[in-house]
């Protein structure tokens, strides 16, 4: 997911993002996933939520209880790999009496409540450019959180994420409903909020030959409807041996930036239309319609790729991948980098409907593989 740059879909989060309706029953010791009997298991595994709006896709996870509070109906948080940390609003979660229009009330440095340490450190989000930005307020958090619902859950240790109260589109002035900027940022380095907020994925204790990281499984084309559709053993926890060594993914190590930590863009070569260019590619599930392709010497600021156009690229380590533009799947535009303020070229969620993704956070490295 873009932020803090031009983004022609960032407003879809306000009119898409969902909580899910679907049974809450807490479960701290699921069932570990079986891989083979030479090889470690991952430390756990989740099902996902899929759904589909006209052409926008997303997947969601359930989040169904923080501190010592479970939720009637758990929270769908947006899972993204281009952001990293995770945002949830502060309604629901806190005493109404503590939200504000102004901020969220805290007394002296912290305060607890059912579990959640809320402190004073105040922090703004801002999302945007070229189309107006969007404004997300709050505060720096800490609580354990239950992932998953009924289908099968885990707890996080103690995590540091953003609490916010509130969310505001700055071109209209209109304060954006309750829970529309839900994400669960699952990158690599820290957040825009605090450097002190990372992946959620990150804080769990692993045992032995168990690396720190995920693994996302293909996401299968069926399970995007237009109600949320529960899709089982998507999200894989903790890399085996296996995972990083002998499954096929092509490992590419990760650029430290002093700002953001580990950065999760690859250096490629992008082809369209008879054109390539070299490219830095974020793989970003929280884009959820069209991918664009920045290119310095575009002659229009944005411009779709027509129909039947082939986009391929190859990354630095020889991963390949190509399709085709259509009227119906692989929405594309260039743009030029002048008008968007960003450099970086993004392959939306079409992407993982055919290739499997993993982030290891020991090495700092991203896997890809063909399906």
């Amino acid at each position: 997911m873009k932020k803090s740059y031009a983004t022609h879909t960032l407003i879809l989060l306000g009119l898409f993002f969902i909580t899910l309706s679907v049974s809450c029953k807490k479960d701290n010791n699921p069932a570990p996933p079986v891989n083979t009997i030479s090889d470690p298991v991952n430390f756990a595994k989740l099902g996902l939520y899929e759904q589909i709006g006209g052409s926008t896709r997303r997947i969601f996870i359930a989040v169904s209880q923080m501190g010592s509070q479970p939720f009637a109906s758990p929270y769908g948080l947006v899972f993204d790999t281009g952001s990293t940390g995770m945002t949830i609003d502060a309604n629901g979660i806190l005493p109404a009496s503590m939200i504000t229009a102004n901020g969220l009330i805290v007394a002296g440095d912290s305060v607890n409540v059912n579990g959640i340490t809320v402190t004073s450190q105040q922090a703004l989000i801002t999302y945007g450019g070229v189309d107006g930005s969007v404004q997300e307020y709050g505060n720096l958090a800490y609580a354990t959180v239950q992932l998953g619902d009924g289908h099968g859950s885990i707890t996080t240790p103690r995590i540091p994420f953003f609490l916010y109260y509130k969310i505001v589109n700055t071109t209209t002035g209109k304060q954006l409903a309750a829970h529309s900027a839900d994400v669960f940022g699952v990158g690599p380095g820290v957040s825009y909020a605090s450097r002190l907020i990372g992946s959620p994925l990150s804080y769990f204790k692993l045992g032995a030959n168990i690396t720190s990281g995920f693994r996302l499984a293909v996401l299968p084309s069926s399970g995007f409807n237009a109600t949320a559709t529960y899709v089982p053993n998507l999200l894989y926890i903790g890399l085996t041996p296996r995972d990083l060594s002998g499954s096929n993914f092509i490992m590419h190590p990760l650029t430290y930036n002093a700002i953001s930590g580990y950065l999760p863009n690859i250096e490629s070569t992008v082809t369209y239309g008879g054109t390539s260019i070299a490219a830095s590619i974020l793989f970003d599930t929280g884009t959820p319609t069209t991918s664009i392709i920045e290119n310095s010497a575009a002659t229009a600021n944005v411009a779709n790729l027509p129909a039947n156009t082939v986009v391929s690229f190859t990354t630095s380590q020889g991963f390949n991948y190509q399709y085709t533009v259509t009227s119906t799947a692989n929405a594309t535009e260039v743009e030029n980098p002048s008008y968007s303020n960003d450099t970086r070229t993004i392959f939306s969620i079409d992407f993982f409907l055919n290739n499997e993704y993993l982030i290891d956070y020991t090495s700092h490295r991203i896997g890809l593989k063909n399906n």
